[in-house]
């Protein structure tokens, strides 16, 4: 008979503690609400991608301008969240936890408002991983991301604070439209549009270093300030958040204003192989191959001239001494459309228009000399089509045509040292507005 024996027992190791946070922030509602954020702006953005991709400045302008309506969503999930206890009607246990109201609070709104801010980067990413192959110059714009992402979060933590003070099932869908009609008001209210976390960006301003730590102090000062004096064991202790708040309020709110001009949105690049030079803003430098092609014909119609202005320029502002404004490539959507020049037989022939000038009033004769020359170097493109309905149209009508043909006629069928030689009279005499130097054809 075999006797077994055994050492001492080995005692067995621990269960491993989980924190709580883990449940809440990988189940239920929080990662949900989340997903939901790059939902949101994905129905928000694609319809107007036309006017946004290829641009990093509109891009940015239109991530931080969908805030109008992510801001009150995430508002209204943060209420649904702070509603939870009372949906499930465990608050009289709630109650019995060894854990502060204040903890119990946090624990709570804290992974809503973390996957709300991660999705929300999310949608910024792939927002940019989309615009990325289309740009033509300029650089991502993200120094309104931090404080868009923690403004996003306040607001769950307001909306959680607002959930458990009025746990009821319309208070979230109430709360995300107040919020959204409170946004939209005080964009148009100049006293509190500073401090609007979603007040729409202006085109060619971005803001200084600082403005986004100012919005963030300012947005989640309010929110640590209303949750403190909620649930607090000490409501005074909301006073710290409270005047940090309100000092950001004052920083936005005063001073030079926390909006710089870009240094872009003036700067020229510009081709000088040509005449007139065509310069394009330095936003889109890129573009600058594809303006100078569609230009190309009438460069080159041009060479030898005398008179011109010494170059297209598009400064967004009135053109300088020498210049003339060239078509403009912004808003995008019309010219260009994810940084290809659409239409470039119209962008040329709005390109010719203002090598004229613009001097008031003209009579018929030089009318008729300027259509001539317009349908030379760049004619409308639609011009068969007007050319059509007054062939159509009453004896008057058909006799301007003859005319205009004429003239058109007389213009292109001259030899090149013979016509250059009268376009160099023709500008010289538009740019003085002589119009009787305007030579005749």
């Amino acid at each position: 008979m075999t006797t077994t024996t055994t050492g001492p027992a080995v005692p067995e190791a621990p269960a491993r503690t989980r924190h709580p946070l883990r449940a809440e922030v990988l189940r239920g509602f929080p990662p949900l609400a989340g997903a939901a954020v790059p939902l949101l702006f994905g129905a928000l953005l694609p319809p107007s991608a036309d006017t946004w991709q290829g641009d990093w400045a509109k891009t940015a302008a239109q991530l931080h301008t969908a805030l109008v309506i992510a801001l009150p969503f995430a508002a209204a999930a943060g209420c649904r969240q702070g509603g939870r206890e009372r949906r499930r009607r465990t608050e009289e246990l709630w109650d019995t936890a060894v854990r502060a109201p204040l903890t119990r609070l946090l624990v709570s709104a804290l992974p809503v408002a973390v996957w709300v801010a991660v999705g929300y980067l999310l949608a910024v990413a792939l927002t940019t991983l989309t615009t990325w192959p289309y740009v033509r110059g300029d650089h991502p714009h993200l120094s309104l991301v931090p404080g868009d992402t923690v403004a996003l979060m306040a607001a769950v933590l307001v909306g959680h604070v607002v959930g458990r003070a009025a746990p009821t099932a319309p208070a979230a869908p109430l709360l995300g439209g107040a919020g959204y009609a409170g946004l939209g008001t005080a964009v148009y209210q100049d006293a509190v549009s500073p401090l609007n976390p979603a007040v729409p960006a202006v085109d060619g301003f971005w803001p200084v270093w600082w403005q986004p730590l100012a919005m963030a102090a300012w947005t989640l000062g309010l929110a640590f300030a209303l949750a403190l004096a909620y649930a607090a064991r000490r409501r005074a202790t909301a006073l710290l958040p409270l005047a940090a708040a309100l000092a950001a309020a004052l920083l936005l709110s005063t001073g030079s204003g926390p909006w710089r001009p870009d240094p872009l949105a003036h700067r020229q690049v510009c081709d000088t192989s040509t005449t007139p030079a065509v310069c394009v803003n330095a936003r889109y430098s890129g573009m600058l191959p594809q303006v100078r092609a569609a230009l190309s014909g009438v460069t080159g119609k041009l060479h030898g001239v005398r008179g011109l202005p010494a170059r297209w320029s598009d400064r967004g502002t009135e053109p300088r001494a020498g210049e003339v404004a060239l078509p403009k490539l912004t808003p995008f959507g019309w010219y260009v459309v994810r940084g290809r020049l659409r239409k470039p037989e119209q962008y040329a022939w709005e390109a010719v228009a203002p090598l004229r000038g613009d001097c008031g009033k003209e009579p018929e004769r030089v009318l008729l000399v300027d259509d001539a020359v317009q349908a030379y170097l760049a004619p409308n493109p639609q011009q068969r089509s007007f050319d059509a309905d007054d062939a159509k149209g009453d004896a008057a009508a058909r006799a301007r045509l003859r005319g205009r043909q004429a003239a058109r006629a007389k213009l292109a069928g001259m030899d090149e040292q013979r016509r250059r030689t009268w376009l160099s009279a023709y500008f010289g005499a538009r740019a003085a507005c002589d119009a009787e130097g305007v030579p005749s054809l």
